[in-house]
């Protein structure tokens, strides 16, 4: 066996050995609102419920272990002492993965995934409406564990409010795990599907995703793509240029020979093929051909 004392090991690689063999861990999918209402929405897996009565949750922004800087999350419940945790199911992990991609200050991450942005009852910044549980919470204390790069950051939440879909419930108003569905993150890129096992779902790009509000609005308003399609499809950097998706329907067309006369419908079902082996670039250029 191979052993280590933490202080031997450089932050990053530790981090690295913690995340992994403490998993999966739960999802706090956190949406938050700055002083001057400014939206922010992000994952956290630092993230567990520790008491009924109170209701309480916690979850932990750490600090970038490259430059040591906080989490716009940090300093939103810092301001405002508010927060709503969502649940993620796996019918919107694609969108939640994309949200963590670290876009610039003022940039809404709502609109960058594709997700809908609900009201609140109690606190001000806004549910995710897709998530099939979302807890309105006020922030009791922020607790520093420390002022250097991977130091958490413990968010004391008592919940306030809570809205669950009837459609995970069972016939006796109890949620039932199965239509939950809920993942949950490992090391790396890995996550697990709570009634399945694990899966795999490749970062963010560090260069940015385009996001969904780039989107052109046949494929934003898809009738055939789900949102963990365009999940995948808004983590792209840039879209393929006219040339290349002339090339390629061309390349197309001697085994699919009317994918120049199909229509938008008849597309996005192609395009979803081609996602279902995680060829993003072929679906793309299938859509905008």
């Amino acid at each position: 066996m191979t052993s280590f004392e933490p202080k031997s090991l450089s932050t990053s690689k530790l981090h690295g050995y913690l995340l992994s063999a403490v998993a999966p861990r739960p999802i706090a999918f956190a949406s938050t609102m700055d002083a001057d209402g400014n939206p922010n929405l992000s994952p956290f897996s630092f993230f567990n419920v520790f008491s009924a009565n109170p209701p309480i949750m916690i979850f932990s922004p750490a600090r970038r272990v490259r430059d040591n800087t906080t989490k716009h999350t940090l300093e939103n419940v810092e301001e405002t002492k508010e927060v709503v945790i969502n649940v993620v199911n796996y019918d919107m992990v694609h969108q939640m993965s994309l949200s963590s991609t670290e876009y610039p200050d003022g940039v809404n991450e709502f609109d960058k995934s594709g997700l809908t942005m609900l009201k609140s009852d109690i606190v001000k910044p806004f549910r995710v409406a897709e998530a099939p549980v979302q807890f309105e919470c006020k922030v009791n204390d922020v607790i520093k564990l420390g002022t250097e790069g991977g130091a958490g950051n413990l968010i004391i939440c008592e919940v306030v409010k809570l809205h669950i879909d009837e459609d995970v419930l069972d016939k006796n108003g109890m949620i039932n795990q199965q239509k939950l569905d809920l993942v949950a993150r490992a090391g790396g890129s890995y996550y697990t599907r709570a009634k399945k096992g694990f899966f795999e779902i490749p970062k963010p790009l560090s260069t940015l995703g385009i996001g969904v509000d780039n989107f052109p609005d046949h494929v934003k308003n898809s009738m055939v793509l789900t949102g963990n399609d365009l999940g995948m499809l808004a983590n792209i950097e840039a879209l393929p240029t006219d040339e290349s998706v002339k090339r390629f329907v061309e390349d197309l067309g001697a085994r699919y020979s009317n994918i120049k006369t199909a229509t938008h419908r008849q597309k996005h079902k192609l395009a979803r093929n081609y996602l279902s082996f995680g060829d993003v670039e072929s679906a793309w250029k299938i859509l905008l051909s």
